[in-house]
């Protein structure tokens, strides 16, 4: 069986490098379904070479040719990261991808691919030292006509981005702070938020992010975030601590003084609100930043300012 398996991927190799293009787009469409269907001829498809001949597709402006190109990608990097990433050209293949997508599909699987690949810590810088990649997902989070699939995935995949702290001036760079607060001021989707902010605590952990985090106006929106009144879910007000908490660790004294004479009553109860109710992290992450802020008795504190 792996025998014919091998021969029915050589012969698809070959056309990849053929002259028609109908012959290409049939070869793409038949590699995508076998990487779809069957996981075994994922490895036998990357070890035939098929990976750069693949990635040269994503160049195309023909829809189906970088539709098909992309989600093949996608299929093999679940059991292949390692071929994707040692194959030349791949990640400027994608980025090309992100940035000039021939359909929104092929931006959703151009970005679900990274976030596939980031999930191997050793990855992370490599993808994070490829400024284009970061500018293509934030542009599909800045693009206001983006599917809500393809913002998901470029959350997710900036978010793994910004796990290796390296990352992060560059983020704040290119514009990610920004592009993050728009897309929860305008969009308000629960998980779209949920995600946005995640992003957010992480890039908040690096210095340069406090005077970009200010030109964003993005301070009255966390304590929006935290006020109980808005219905922000847990998991959206903890996202919300981290980031504070991220911003004065990393900011020093005078990111302390600043935020703290910022925060006004409903944000300690927001802050509280994740101490008592919050997960473990959350909790912990709460009291470290009410100890910060030097907020010793919170709640009449809050009450107390609530009533006058």
């Amino acid at each position: 069986m792996e025998i014919v398996k091998r021969r029915t991927v050589k012969s698809l190799v070959t056309k990849m490098s053929s002259v028609s293009e109908q012959t290409r787009i049939e070869s793409i469409c038949e590699l995508r379904l076998l990487t779809k269907n069957d996981p075994e001829s994922r490895p036998i498809i990357a070890e035939a070479n098929a990976i750069p001949l693949i990635a040269e597709s994503l160049y195309s402006p023909v829809k189906i040719l970088q539709e098909n190109a992309t989600a093949t990608l996608l299929n093999l990097s679940i059991s292949c990261k390692e071929h994707l990433m040692s194959s030349h050209g791949v990640l400027d293949a994608l980025s090309h991808a992100l940035r000039n997508p021939a359909s929104p599909f092929s931006a959703q699987c151009a970005a679900a691919t990274i976030f596939s690949l980031v999930s191997f810590e050793s990855y992370r810088p490599i993808i994070g030292h490829k400024r284009d990649i970061i500018f293509g997902l934030v542009e599909i989070v800045r693009n206001q006509g983006s599917a809500a699939r393809s913002i998901k995935d470029a959350l997710r995949a900036l978010f793994g981005i910004a796990l290796y702290p390296m990352n992060r001036a560059q983020m704040v760079e290119l514009g990610t702070v920004q592009a993050l607060f728009s897309l929860i001021v305008k969009d308000g989707r629960v998980g779209l938020v949920e995600d946005a902010t995640a992003v957010i605590a992480q890039v908040a952990g690096c210095e340069e992010s406090w005077e970009a985090f200010k030109k964003a106006s993005s301070v009255s929106v966390l304590m929006d975030l935290l006020d109980n009144s808005t219905g922000s879910s847990h998991r959206t007000k903890e996202n919300a601590v981290y980031t504070m908490l991220n911003l004065v660790q990393c900011g020093g004294e005078k990111v302390v003084s600043e935020l703290k004479g910022k925060i006004e009553a409903r944000v300690i109860e927001g802050i509280h609100d994740v101490v008592e109710n919050g997960s473990e992290k959350g909790k912990d992450k709460g009291l470290a930043l009410l100890k910060i802020f030097d907020f010793k008795d919170v709640r009449s504190e809050s009450l107390s300012s609530l009533s006058s």
